[in-house]
């Protein structure tokens, strides 16, 4: 069974980890609008470097995540994003729409 979390670290510092598929998916989109909305940090964080594995699921996962931040009024960055995501996100053209701390 595939096993993933999301959770806030520490205010507006929010961590994914896990393997990120089908199976995971639609809980992490749910539990993730759900910290981003109830967070009163206006500049957001997500920590992708304990994300063990990804399917294309987890790239729409963070789309989704960038949405509901935008829609709450708040910024939303990525870091650690592994390399089978960037990857992913390269193929389908999205890198330049990720927001990427380097």
């Amino acid at each position: 069974m595939s096993r993933a979390s999301i959770s806030e670290a520490d205010a507006g510092e929010f961590r994914l980890s896990g393997v990120l598929d089908f199976r995971t998916g639609p809980a992490l989109r749910e539990r993730g609008g759900q910290l981003l909305g109830a967070t009163r940090a206006e500049a957001c964080v997500l920590d992708c470097s304990a994300v063990e594995k990804s399917s294309s699921v987890g790239l729409a996962l963070l789309l989704a995540l960038m949405r509901d931040a935008r829609a709450a009024g708040k910024s939303l960055e990525l870091r650690g994003l592994p390399q089978d995501m960037r990857e992913i996100a390269s193929v389908c053209g999205l890198q330049e729409l990720l927001p990427l701390q380097e």
